[in-house]
């Protein structure tokens, strides 16, 4: 359910907007301080449904979805399809994150093979996906095997692969193959994390708990933020 916005009207992180023809999350809620006209103001952390993000100021957002003649906020946190696992009525499928283990000979990935997962996203078949994978350098010029997938519902798919590139970019994969024409590549979607540190992940996106994590590579664990 949406309704209008009102001029005044308080905007708090977890909430979902309508503005500009796009769907706004607060993510988070920056310290208070006071503007040059001694006013209090706070910045805000939004991330939109176009796969983008801004630091803007509460005050320019309320004055924004009070302009807009469209503009609402969202009343039903379920209604918010930033994060949603199942489609509701006319919803479109945004697509399936599945997670791979190569069977690649190569030392670096024979060795630690268990804890090597790409993730990736797409919106057809994950079978089509991966049919040629031993031709491709991104797949590390080898098979691979399926060990897990989760379909979510109203999300950008480029915006939901930034998120896993953020949140693992730590643990990413340093390894540089040649490729079927001897060409350097370095692939960017395979990072050494647990099996049950991506499912964690994958929990947090649908409730939208994801921004207030980070991932620790010395622990193995998603841990909270420090505020």
């Amino acid at each position: 359910m949406t309704r209008e916005f009102q001029r005044t009207a308080e905007i708090k992180q977890g909430e979902f907007f309508i503005v500009g023809g796009q769907i706004a999350y607060v993510a988070e809620l920056g310290g208070e301080f006071v503007t040059e006209y001694e006013r209090k103001g706070r910045r805000l952390r939004v991330i939109y449904d176009n796969g983008t993000e801004s630091n803007v100021l509460a005050r320019s957002l309320q004055k924004a979805l009070y302009r807009d003649g469209a503009g609402r906020r969202i009343t039903n946190p379920s209604a918010g399809p930033l994060f949603g696992n199942e489609a509701a009525g006319d919803d479109p499928e945004s697509g399936t994150i599945y997670l791979l283990r190569s069977r690649s000979d190569l030392p670096e990935i024979a060795a630690h093979r268990e804890l090597i997962h790409k993730i990736g996203v797409t919106g057809g078949s994950v079978e089509a996906r991966i049919a040629k994978a031993a031709q491709d350098a991104t797949y590390l010029l080898a098979d691979v095997e399926v060990v897990a997938t989760y379909k979510l519902f109203n999300i950008n798919r480029a915006r939901l692969e930034s998120i896993f590139h953020r949140l693992f970019g730590a643990a990413r994969l340093d390894l540089t193959i040649l490729d079927r024409f001897g060409q350097p590549v370095k692939p960017k979607e395979w990072f050494l994390v647990p099996l049950q540190v991506i499912d964690d992940a994958v929990e947090k996106i649908r409730d939208g708990s994801i921004t207030e994590f980070s991932y620790d590579p010395h622990t193995a664990k998603l841990v909270k933020a420090v505020e």
